[in-house]
């Protein structure tokens, strides 16, 4: 039975082959009365616990206090999930007339004439304030850091028009990882391009969840366009620009036309040049960027 779909019917049919004289509704009766019922998978497991996740987590709100405190910028930043453009269906659901569901294509194949959306979120913490870049190539870390150059152009330095530091928090993997080199190489054109000094401070290894910008910024970009096929980039730029919150969130967003390459290879001498001062604690999840051109 461990390996076998237990439905009503496939348990009334084994006590059936065993001798008892029992339906399919008697079943789900008697399960009932013991307490069963149907339920669906969770997700609540993390996997094994790095030693250090808590202390990385009172470090990285350390960080996040002391630069708010001093009026320099704290970013939070990771790529929303890819969706295909097209009319396809989109989870949840909204009010209409009844009987009169949006109606959507039968299956969920790509349109390559259409393409795909990458969102690539940049959430200002101190001011409640969500940046989104939304790209059509590749989720690479040129493509993640210009991003953050893009949010710097637009909203950032109009903001922040002394900063001298900029802190970003972000999870341990895919474009923004902490062991992506490139990644820091492109953060290190970015410190000498805007005259900052770059602190990266990484979540641990699978809580990336924790990431303010994934429940102040994703989650409400998805209650808003919940049951809203996405059929082109237009629907996808509008639907982000309106997400607000009663909390005051505001939503810029742009769209990222440029190809990225993938797979591009750093050799270590490159990273070598770059100006990173690594923390004591955790250096290869907490580090400084410093610019060039500055002592």
């Amino acid at each position: 039975m461990r390996w076998t779909c237990k439905s009503e019917r496939t348990l009334a049919a084994e006590l059936q082959a065993q001798g008892h004289q029992v339906g399919r509704e008697t079943v789900g009766h008697l399960l009932k009365q013991m307490d069963y019922s149907l339920q669906s998978n969770r997700k609540t497991r993390e996997g094994q616990n790095h030693p250090d996740r808590n202390s990385q987590f009172e470090y990285i709100h350390q960080q996040c206090k002391k630069f708010i405190r001093q009026k320099q910028p704290v970013l939070s930043v990771d790529t929303k999930k890819k969706e295909n453009l097209g009319n396809f269906s989109n989870k949840g659901r909204s009010y209409r007339n009844k009987k009169n569901p949006v109606t959507t294509n039968t299956h969920d194949f790509p349109d390559p004439k259409l393409g795909k959306a990458i969102p690539y979120g940049v959430y200002d913490i101190a001011n409640n304030l969500g940046f989104v870049n939304v790209g059509i190539d590749h989720d690479t870390a040129q493509f993640a850091v210009n991003s953050i150059r893009v949010y710097w152009q637009e909203l950032g330095l109009a903001r922040f028009p002394k900063a001298t530091r900029l802190l970003i928090t972000a999870d341990c993997g895919d474009s923004n990882g902490y062991r992506t080199k490139l990644w820091k190489i492109e953060l290190q054109k970015l410190a000498d391009e805007l005259g900052l000094e770059i602190t990266v401070c990484h979540f641990p290894p699978g809580t990336s969840k924790w990431n303010k910008i994934e429940h102040k910024l994703f989650s409400f970009i998805s209650k808003n366009w919940r049951a809203e096929p996405l059929k082109n980039m237009a629907t996808i730029v509008n639907l982000i620009s309106n997400t607000k919150t009663t909390t005051g969130l505001k939503v810029c967003c742009v769209v990222d036309e440029k190809k990225y390459e993938r797979k591009i290879k750093v050799a270590n001498k490159e990273l070598e040049n770059c100006r990173i001062k690594l923390h004591k604690f955790h250096p290869e999840w907490n580090y400084t960027i410093k610019p060039k051109n500055f002592l």
